[in-house]
This record gives C-alpha cells, sequence and structure tokens, in this order.
C-alpha cells in the first residue's frame, strides 16, 4: 500500500512548478512578441535610412531671405518670404518660393516648392549645356550659352546658383534686364528647359544626326 501511494504523489507536479512553468510560457509570448517589434522597427529603420540617402542627394541654397508685410483689417501682418535653389548636381534642379512667419519655416516651404518644380538639364560629357539657350521671366532675360572645359561658370547672382546646382561646370551666362533675384532665377529656368540635345533635335526635325553636324 505504500508503494503505491508513493508511486502517485511521484506523479503529480508540485504546486512550485506549475507558476514556473506558465511564467516560462509567458516569456516564449513576450520574447516572440518582442522579435516581431524589433523586425518592425528594423523595417522602419531601413525605410528612414533609404530616405536619408534621397535627401542627402539635393543640396539647397538661399538665395534672398526678406521681410515681407501684408496688411489687414487689424494692421500690417510680418512674414518672411525665402527664395530656395534645390538641385542634386546630376542634370536636375528647382526654384521654389516660400513664406512663414519665421525664416526656418520659410526656408523649409521654399525647398518644398523646389523639388515640386523640377526641370532636367540635359549635360554634354564635358560638363555643358548642348546649345546656346534664352530665357524669359517678367522684365528679366537670361542668356546661356556652352563653354569650353576649364572655362568654369561665368555667371552672377541667382543665375549663377541655379547653373551650379544642376551640375554644369562650364557655360557663359549674361543677365538681360532685370535684377531681381526671383525672376532671374526663374528666367535661368526657362532657359535651362528649353535645351534640346542634337539627338532630339534630329528627331524633331526628322533628319539625320550628321545633317545637324554638317
Amino acid at each position: 500500500m505504500t508503494e503505491t501511494n508513493n508511486t502517485q504523489t511521484n506523479d503529480i507536479p508540485a504546486a512550485a512548478d506549475v507558476p514556473a512553468a506558465a511564467e516560462g510560457q509567458q516569456q516564449d509570448r513576450r520574447g516572440g512578441r518582442g522579435e516581431g517589434r524589433g523586425d518592425r522597427r528594423g523595417g522602419r529603420g531601413r525605410d528612414n535610412r533609404r530616405g536619408q540617402e534621397r535627401d542627402s542627394e539635393w543640396q539647397e541654397r538661399v538665395v534672398q531671405i526678406r521681410r515681407v508685410s501684408k496688411t489687414v483689417k487689424g494692421g500690417k501682418k510680418m512674414s518672411f518670404r525665402a527664395i530656395v535653389v534645390v538641385g542634386n548636381e546630376k542634370g536636375q534642379v528647382g526654384v521654389g518660393v516660400g513664406k512663414a512667419g519665421d525664416v526656418i519655416g520659410a526656408v523649409r516651404k521654399g525647398v518644398a516648392d523646389g523639388k515640386k518644380h523640377l526641370v532636367k538639364v540635359p549635360l554634354t560629357r564635358h560638363s555643358s549645356i548642348p546649345t546656346l539657350s534664352n530665357g524669359r521671366d517678367g522684365a528679366a532675360s537670361v542668356l546661356i550659352r556652352p563653354a569650353a572645359p576649364g572655362t568654369g561658370v561665368i555667371a552672377g547672382g541667382s543665375i549663377r546658383t541655379v547653373l551650379e546646382l544642376a551640375g554644369i561646370k562650364n557655360v557663359l551666362a549674361k543677365r538681360l534686364g532685370s535684377k531681381t533675384p526671383l525672376n532671374n532665377a526663374r528666367a535661368a529656368m526657362d532657359a535651362l528647359a528649353g535645351l534640346r540635345t542634337h539627338k532630339e533635335t534630329a528627331k524633331e526635325r526628322g533628319i539625320s544626326l550628321e545633317q545637324i553636324y554638317s
């Protein structure tokens, strides 16, 4: 009789062992949740890194910051206007304008506006433009001419900023007309938007590339 009682008591688990087993299962579950969260966070981290790499390609330069006012019913409302040029020095450039109550907000809006109005510029192997181009905006007119290697960027003001951020390293530019930075920058953008490669020109005219060079 004593032997049978001993075997029965040995088969029944002790009360102290039951919470430990439950705690182990809970820890496993928590560990699984933690791993899942870690994987999700790792995925978000990768996306953030890719976004930072994309943002690092773009360069931003502030051309002008002015304090402007607007007359309202209660008086004058003061704000800041920022003209920003955005480019990747690989043939893409844009000009944006932002207005806000503080300078940082105005620059941020200008960068966002510049990325919405990007222009693709055809570059030659010598980092110049393929043909002569003329752009106009308001009373400002800009003439852009290709230059030989080693010439550099011969331009001034906001036109120089636009050409440099577009990735052009050998060019001659002349400002004709208004001296306003915003109009000059937009006129330079108009001139760059009108550029065509020789291959595109030959295709539009329906002639061969050799006939253009002849």
